[in-house]
C-alpha cells in the first residue's frame, strides 16, 4: 500500500466522529433493546395505531340526522301576525332520520378493520425482528473488526520487532540489505493493515450506531462471542415455523381483511332503508301533525358490481401475496438452517485444526530462523499464512455468531416484540 494511501486512511479514520474519543462499552443485550425502539419500529406503531383508529371509525351506525324547516310561507297573503313560533301560519317541522344499515354493513366492515389492525401489528413484531437481525449481524461485524484490529497490531508489533532485529543484524553484518530491506516492507505492509482495520472497526462502529440510535465511540464487548457449538439438528417441521412468523401471518390478516371487504362490497346490493319522523306545527290548521317516513334507493340496473370485482381482485392480490411470503419465509428458514449448519462446522474446523497448526507451523519457523535453519522468506512466509488463518477464523467465528442469532431471532418467539 503506498504512502499517500496510508495518510488518506489515516486523515478518514481520525476526521470519522468518535475516532479520537474513548470508545463506551455496548453489550448485545444493550444493542438489541435500542434496536427495539428505533425509528423504524417507531413507524411501524403508528402504523398500528392508525390502523386501530380504524376499527373505531368503522365500528358504529350511521348517526342520526336531525332537520328543521319552515314551510308554506304565503308571500302574497301574508302570514299573519303574532310570535312567529305559535302565531304566524308558517307550518314549522323538526325531524329526526336515521338509516338501517341491511345484509350487517357494520360487522363487516368492522370485522375487516380489525384484521387490519391486527396484521399491522404482525407488522409491528416483525419490523422489530428485522431490525433485531440487522443490529445483531452490526454487532458483530464490530466485534470482528475489533478482533481483526487487535490481531493485525499484534502482527504490526512483530514485524517491528522483527525489522529492528534485522537492522542490528544488517549493521553487524550478519544480514544482507536485501533482506534488512524485505523486513522494512513488511514492517510497512503490517503498519497499512492496521491502518486499515481501524478504519473498518470506525465504519463498523458507524454501522451499528445509525441502527441504535447512538453515537459512533462505542464498542462491542468480546464476552458476547457465542460458545462453540455443534451443528444444530435439523428443523423437522420448517412449514409450521413459517407460518409462526410474523410477516406470515400479517398475509393471512390480510386476506381475512379482503375475505370481509368483499363480503361487505357483496352486503351493498342489500338496500339500506332510512326511516324518520317529523313533528308539525301549523297555525289555523293543527298545532299537533306528525309526519312518518321511509326511504330507500332504487338500484335499478346495478348490482354494485365494479364493487365486488374490485374487492374480490384485492382479496386474490391478497392470498397470492400470502402464497409468496410463506414460499419466502420457508426459503428464508432453510437458507437459515444451512448457512447455521456451515458456518458452525466452518468455526470448528478453524477453532480445533486450522488455527492451532497454523500457530505451531508459525512457532517452529519462529525457532528455526532463530537458530539459522531457514532463511527469511520462510519465516515471513509461516508468519503470512498466520496472519491469513487468524483473520479468517475471525471472519468464521463472526459467521456462525451472525448465524446463530439469525437463526434464533426467526424460530424462538420473542415476548419483548409485543407491543
Amino acid at each position: 500500500m503506498r504512502i499517500r494511501q496510508l495518510f488518506l486512511i489515516s486523515a478518514l479514520a481520525a476526521a470519522l466522529p468518535g475516532g479520537g474519543h474513548a470508545a463506551q462499552p455496548l453489550t448485545l443485550a444493550q444493542a438489541l433493546a435500542a434496536a427495539q425502539a428505533n425509528s423504524d419500529v417507531a413507524l411501524a406503531r403508528h402504523a398500528l395505531s392508525a390502523a386501530r383508529a380504524d376499527v373505531l371509525a368503522a365500528d358504529h351506525a350511521p348517526a342520526p340526522v336531525l332537520s328543521a324547516k319552515a314551510a308554506s310561507i304565503d308571500l302574497q297573503n301574508g302570514v299573519g301576525g303574532g310570535n312567529v313560533l305559535t302565531r304566524k301560519r308558517i307550518d314549522k317541522s323538526i325531524g329526526i332520520d336515521w338509516t338501517w344499515e341491511r345484509g350487517n354493513k357494520r360487522g363487516l366492515r368492522t370485522q375487516a378493520a380489525q384484521a387490519a389492525a391486527q396484521a399491522a401489528q404482525d407488522d409491528v413484531e416483525d419490523t422489530q425482528v428485522q431490525q433485531l437481525q440487522a443490529t445483531l449481524a452490526a454487532y458483530y461485524e464490530l466485534l470482528a473488526a475489533q478482533e481483526r484490529l487487535r490481531e493485525t497490531r499484534a502482527i504490526e508489533d512483530g514485524l517491528l520487532a522483527l525489522e529492528r532485529s534485522a537492522a542490528q543484524r544488517v549493521r553487524a553484518g550478519d544480514l544482507s540489505a536485501q533482506d534488512g530491506a524485505r523486513t522494512r516492507i513488511e514492517a510497512e505492509r503490517a503498519r497499512g493493515d492496521t491502518q486499515a482495520a481501524e478504519l473498518a472497526r470506525t465504519q463498523a462502529a458507524l454501522a451499528l450506531a445509525q441502527r441504535i440510535a447512538r453515537g459512533p465511540d462505542i464498542e462491542a464487548t468480546p464476552a458476547d462471542w457465542p460458545a462453540r457449538t455443534t451443528p444444530p439438528a435439523p428443523a423437522t417441521d420448517l412449514e409450521a415455523l413459517a407460518d409462526q412468523r410474523p410477516d406470515v401471518r400479517a398475509a393471512q390478516a390480510r386476506v381475512q381483511a379482503a375475505q370481509a371487504a368483499l363480503e361487505g362490497a357483496l352486503a351493498l346490493r342489500k338496500a339500506d332503508v332510512t326511516v324518520g319522523a317529523s313533528y308539525d306545527h301549523f297555525p289555523g290548521t293543527s298545532t299537533r301533525l306528525l309526519e312518518l317516513r321511509a326511504q330507500f334507493p332504487l338500484q335499478w340496473g346495478y348490482r354494485f358490481e365494479g364493487e365486488v370485482q374490485r374487492a374480490q381482485a384485492q382479496l386474490d392480490q391478497a392470498q397470492e401475496a400470502l402464497a409468496q411470503t410463506r414460499r419466502a419465509a420457508l426459503l428464508d428458514l432453510q437458507a437459515l438452517q444451512a448457512a447455521l449448519a456451515s458456518a458452525a462446522q466452518r468455526a470448528a474446523g478453524y477453532e480445533d485444526g486450522i488455527v492451532p497448526r497454523a500457530r505451531q507451523v508459525a512457532q517452529s519457523a519462529e525457532l528455526a530462523y532463530a537458530k539459522g535453519a531457514i532463511g527469511l522468506t520462510d519465516l515471513l512466509d509461516a508468519r503470512r499464512t498466520l496472519r491469513a488463518t487468524l483473520l479468517e477464523a475471525i471472519s468464521a467465528r463472526a459467521d456462525y455468531a451472525k448465524a446463530q442469532g439469525l437463526w434464533q431471532l426467526r424460530t424462538q418467539p420473542n415476548p419483548s416484540t409485543q407491543p
